[in-house]
C-alpha cells in the first residue's frame, strides 16, 4: 500500500500538543430528520447519523475547570437538533454544510469534520451520505 492510500485510510489525528489544539468530538448521534429528495422522504422523518470532528484552539488561560473555556459538545448536540427542527432538507450535503457552518461560529473552532448519514434509505447499505471537512478562515 502506498503511503497515499494509507492516508485516505487512516483517520486524521487532530489533538495536537505542539499547537495547543484539542480534539473536541461527537459520535454517532442518531436524530430523527426530515430530509430527502424524494416525495416520500417529505412526509415521514427518517434517523440520521451525525459524527462531527473539531479540531479545537486551547485557550491561554488555561482550563480553570470552567465550561466556558473549552467548546461544549453538549451545545454541539444542541446545535445539531436545532438545525433539523427547521423542517425538511432536500440534499444531506446542504445538511452536513449547515452544521458545519454552526460549529465554525465560535471562534475557536479551527477546523470541522461533519459526516451526516442516513441509516434506512438503502435497503442494502448499512448507510449512505456524506462527509466534508471545513476551515474557519478568521483563525
Amino acid at each position: 500500500m502506498s503511503s497515499d492510500a494509507r492516508e485516505i485510510l487512516e483517520p486524521v489525528k487532530i489533538a495536537d500538543a505542539r499547537s495547543r489544539v484539542r480534539h473536541v468530538f461527537v459520535r454517532d448521534l442518531v436524530l430523527m430528520a426530515l430530509i430527502g429528495i424524494h416525495d416520500f422522504e417529505h412526509d415521514d422523518p427518517q434517523r440520521l447519523r451525525v459524527n462531527l470532528d473539531l479540531a479545537v484552539r486551547e485557550s491561554e488561560g488555561g482550563l480553570e475547570d470552567s465550561i466556558g473555556n473549552v467548546v461544549c459538545y453538549e451545545s454541539l448536540v444542541n446545535g445539531v437538533q436545532e438545525i433539523i427542527n427547521v423542517g425538511h432538507v432536500g440534499l444531506v450535503e446542504t445538511m452536513a454544510e449547515t452544521i458545519a457552518e454552526m460549529c465554525l461560529e465560535d471562534k475557536r473552532v479551527r477546523s470541522v469534520r461533519v459526516r451526516v448519514e442516513k441509516l434506512d434509505i438503502i435497503e442494502a447499505a448499512g448507510s449512505v451520505g456524506v462527509e466534508i471537512e471545513r476551515f474557519n478562515n478568521e483563525v
